[in-house]
């Protein structure tokens, strides 16, 4: 095994290791998740594995979980295809800043991701570190999110497009979400700054320390909320990876969050996701 990092605060690419072997060493399997715990998200070539070594290997981290909109492969339950070719609508919910699925109670663990064809140029996925973002927060800042707790919907992004009887239905199955605002890595005891594409508002920022006026909680508190989400687009923090067929990115989704840049159309990408089941974060 050999290992390169990709930039100074997150990624690294693992070289010499098939996932389908990993999938069935444990001590393998044991080195590449502390690279994870320690690069954050890792990312190999030339995996050439089957979809079921594809469900086998992601499943090391734990269960794999359904996705209420793109739904899975029937013959590999938690193999989520994401396809988009000409055949399908064009959609925009993947290129924005976001840490999947946040509208869940438990969001994922992480993800597995393989490219199963690619446009000859585009469709790159950008990755950040957000144990570096809360970090380099000013301290003003951290003291004033501190405490801070916040709401993730699934109805104003994946249920935004759909008619409003599928919306209230797709908001009913899965209720907003309230999460702490600086979240810690339940491993390796790291403060994430946890708000992303997902997050509506706060739940308990109008409290008389914070709100004299009604101006100070609206916009006041969209205001910083729009300023802790946009700390993911700054470039110190991240790491941009271009796909090859049958390249792979294993992520932490507890302490990164991704873009997935559609620069690309018409050509056509095919990737295809494992997504392992995670805890509530604290």
């Amino acid at each position: 095994m050999r290992v390169e990092q990709l930039t100074c605060s997150i990624g690294a690419e693992v070289m010499g290791v098939n996932l389908g072997d990993a999938a069935r060493d444990d001590g393998l399997f044991g080195e590449l998740r502390m690279l994870l715990l320690k690069h954050k998200v890792l990312f190999l070539r030339d995996q050439e594995i089957s979809r079921a070594e594809h469900v086998a290997f992601a499943r090391r981290f734990g269960e794999l979980e359904d996705h209420p909109v793109a739904g899975s492969d029937p013959e590999h339950p938690g193999l989520v295809r994401i396809y988009k070719d000409l055949d399908s609508k064009p959609e925009h919910y993947e290129n924005a800043y976001h840490c999947d699925a946040t509208w869940r109670q438990a969001p994922p663990f992480g993800c597995v991701l393989r490219c199963i064809e690619t446009p000859a140029v585009g469709g790159d996925t950008i990755w950040v570190n957000m144990v570096e973002a809360y970090r380099r927060l000013p301290e003003d800042v951290k003291r004033r999110i501190d405490g801070l707790r916040a709401k993730h919907s699934i109805e104003h992004t994946f249920g935004a497009a759909m008619e409003p009887e599928q919306r209230a239905k797709l908001a009913a199955t899965y209720p907003v979400a309230e999460h702490p605002v600086v979240r810690t890595h339940p491993d390796t005891g790291e403060k994430i700054l946890f708000v992303n594409a997902f997050t509506s508002h706060f739940v308990n920022y109008h409290t008389p320390a914070n709100v004299r006026f009604g101006q100070d909680f609206a916009p006041g508190a969209s205001d910083l909320l729009n300023y802790l989400v946009s700390q993911a687009a700054i470039p110190e923090y991240q790491v941009r990876w271009r796909w090859q067929k049958n390249s792979v990115a294993i992520w932490d989704n507890r302490c990164t969050q991704h873009y997935a840049v559609q620069d690309y159309w018409p050509a056509v990408r095919k990737m295809e996701r494992a997504g392992i089941i995670g805890d509530m974060p604290f």
